[in-house]
């Protein structure tokens, strides 16, 4: 098979090969470190590449399933993780050059998981300093550029796990999601980013940016890629405190639905506060247009109200910022003349968040919660917008969505940041482009520890479109 082909397969695809020996982990590892070659100078997707210890690791998958000892779907698969996933005797740098030496003596909880069945790492992923930051800016190690226009942003502070995945360099990244650095890069790159629900994947050896909003998920090219990760790495971790004691069920089952119906008899809500905060027109048809066609298959689509939805920044906000300080304190008084300006300035300024204010966002947290949880409680699912524009370019700090201008951290988080309050899962897949050629993204967003009925519509969406096939120009 041709190694670009191998390259843009999805981990559903390459497994169900790997398995009837129709192609080597080998030639798949190979293909990808050639894809990666082709590409990296453009994309700055790496910080550390590992080319000869993820080709020992195709040639003893190999050997393995030569054997009889096929482990599952993700035997041979190429994954990368987000550089702030510790893994044991590769250096984890969390994006800044302070951590530049340091070599974890084990691997995080997730890259043990991904090992035991099977996976092959490529590499370290690119990613905004300390995860502090949704464009994807990074001096220390390179900007990353998006692979749909390389002038323009990935998205963050994933953003290298966003390009690579979107621009064939690895079959599964891993990214974190603290207010929306899952789906903002995967929306921004054409791909499909899961946020879990809190406490489902174990954020045991990831570097924090703030504890309670933090969540590991995927970001891939199709939603049975998502649920093929997540049976790999969802279930209780006893050395995560806020791993939730919960059963992880096969989560391959949503893609047809428990009767194989898709979305039929699903109710999707979508809140009219969505569409009347700052919004680019051409995404809110593109995202309209979406929503129709899930009515077409059979869901049951109303209009709801989320009244606390426009205070979700300013919540999400407090809580980010005094915990990102306490977490960093240490390190901002030691090397903080040593980090990216903007990063040291947020930083600094969750130093000025008092006690009092924390507590009362934390108080609006809890109210914010309990209305999200009576919505869900009407309907089975959240539509709209995962990001209100489509890629702006690098460097650029504010946005002129219609008539207003909006600072482009407040636009990108915009439609992310309730549901790291809330901790459900929200996914975000490919909805269409704009007449510029860039990726729009769909966000729907279900209850908590409720991924069945997210990935469902999300599958029943991405089957009955092509978007997700489509493929950047680099």
């Amino acid at each position: 098979m041709d190694a670009l082909e191998l390259c843009y397969l999805s981990a559903g695809d390459l497994s169900r090969l790997v398995r009837r020996r129709e192609v080597s982990p080998v030639e798949i590892i190979d293909a990808h470190l050639a894809r990666i070659e082709a590409t990296e100078p453009v994309l700055n997707s790496f910080i550390t590449l590992l080319p000869e210890q993820a080709r020992a690791a195709a040639r003893q998958a190999e050997a393995q399933i030569r054997a009889g000892n096929y482990r599952g779907p993700l035997h041979g698969i190429p994954v990368g993780l987000k550089d702030l996933f510790n893994t044991g005797g590769v250096r984890t740098t969390s994006g800044t050059r302070v951590f530049d030496t340091f070599v974890p003596k084990e691997d995080c909880t997730v890259a043990t998981r991904f090992r035991q069945a099977g996976a092959i790492l490529l590499g370290k992923l690119n990613m905004h300093q300390l995860a502090y930051g949704p464009t994807g800016e990074n001096p220390d190690y390179g900007h990353m550029h998006n692979p749909w226009n390389p002038e323009l942003v990935t998205g963050g502070s994933s953003g290298g796990s966003g390009s690579a995945a979107a621009a064939g360099q690895c079959t599964i990244t891993m990214g974190s999601d603290t207010g929306g650095s899952i789906r903002i890069p995967a929306a921004l790159c054409g791909i499909v980013g899961l946020k879990p629900t809190y406490g489902l994947v174990s954020r045991h050896g990831l570097t924090a940016l703030s504890w309670s909003l933090d969540h590991p998920g995927p970001m891939v090219r199709t939603v049975e890629d998502a649920a093929l990760t997540l049976n790999a790495i969802a279930g209780y971790d006893p050395k995560d405190v806020a791993s939730a004691r919960v059963a992880a069920p096969d989560y391959t089952t949503a893609l047809t639905g428990s009767d194989g119906t898709g979305v039929q008899g699903l109710r999707i809500g979508v809140p009219r506060e969505y569409f009347e905060a700052p919004l680019d027109p051409e995404v809110a048809e593109v995202v309209q247009r979406a929503i129709a066609l899930l009515e077409e298959l059979g869901a049951t689509v109303t209009q709801v109200s989320f009244p606390m939805f426009p205070l979700a920044q300013a919540i999400s906000g407090a809580i980010l910022m005094a915990e990102a300080a306490a977490y960093h304190r240490d390190l901002l008084l030691r090397d903080g003349e040593k980090l990216y300006p903007p990063v040291r300035l947020r930083l600094e300024a969750g130093l000025f968040i008092t006690a009092a204010d924390y507590l009362r966002a934390q108080q609006a947290r809890a109210q914010f919660d309990r209305q999200a949880r009576q919505l869900l409680q009407e309907v089975d699912l959240l539509a709209g917008p995962t990001v209100p524009v489509t890629a702006p370019k690098l460097l650029e700090t504010r946005l002129q969505i219609g008539e207003q201008t909006v600072g482009t951290t407040a636009a990108l988080t915009q439609y992310t940041r309730p549901y790291n309050i809330t901790g459900f899962p929200a996914i975000s897949i490919p909805c269409g482009f704009s007449q510029g050629g860039l990726p729009i993204g769909l966000q729907l967003a279900g209850r908590p520890f409720d991924e069945l009925t997210v990935l469902r519509a999300a599958h029943a969406y991405e089957q009955a479109t092509d978007w997700h096939q489509r493929r950047p120009p680099i």
